[in-house]
């Protein structure tokens, strides 16, 4: 499966935009984030622009999310799950989706279990972080609700 334009939105207004690299939230450094959350080779007060921030979300950060997905839940998906869970791993990490008890329900047809589960994940550096528990709550209602 593929991200739909209304997933590439949702991690876009998820994500936020900076023309400047800023630190990670948990750690207060490393990764640095830049444009609509891309952290591949970024370096502190790196910059770009919008167009460079959409290249990189649409043609290097979702499609390793979407393989991830892809490769890793052996059950049918709605465009809505899909979306949901791509940006769940974009945000996360496939190794993290891969590990998860997310993933076990998932993969066992428990679909309002795995919907759970988001909540779960609003942790940086041992503190709950709003934003973590703004967007889980976001792909969870997507997950089970559509847009």
């Amino acid at each position: 499966m593929k991200t739909s334009e209304q997933g590439i939105d949702m991690i876009k207004e998820l994500e936020g935009y900076s023309d400047v690299a800023y630190p990670d939230a948990g750690t207060g450094g490393a990764p640095y984030t830049l444009g609509h959350g891309h952290t591949f080779r970024v370096k502190p007060d790196q910059r770009c622009d919008r167009m460079q921030a959409d290249y990189w979300l649409r043609h290097q950060d979702v499609p390793v999310a979407e393989q991830g997905v892809n490769r890793y839940v052996k059950v049918p998906l709605k465009q809505n799950q899909f979306d949901a869970l791509v940006s769940f791993v974009f945000n996360l990490g496939v190794g993290d989706l891969k590990s998860s008890t997310l993933l076990k329900k998932l993969n066992a047809r428990d679909y309002a279990g795995a919907a759970k589960e988001f909540e779960r994940w609003i942790y940086a550096n041992h503190k709950i972080l709003p934003g973590l528990v703004r967007r889980r709550k976001k792909e969870a209602d997507v997950f089970l609700n559509g847009y």
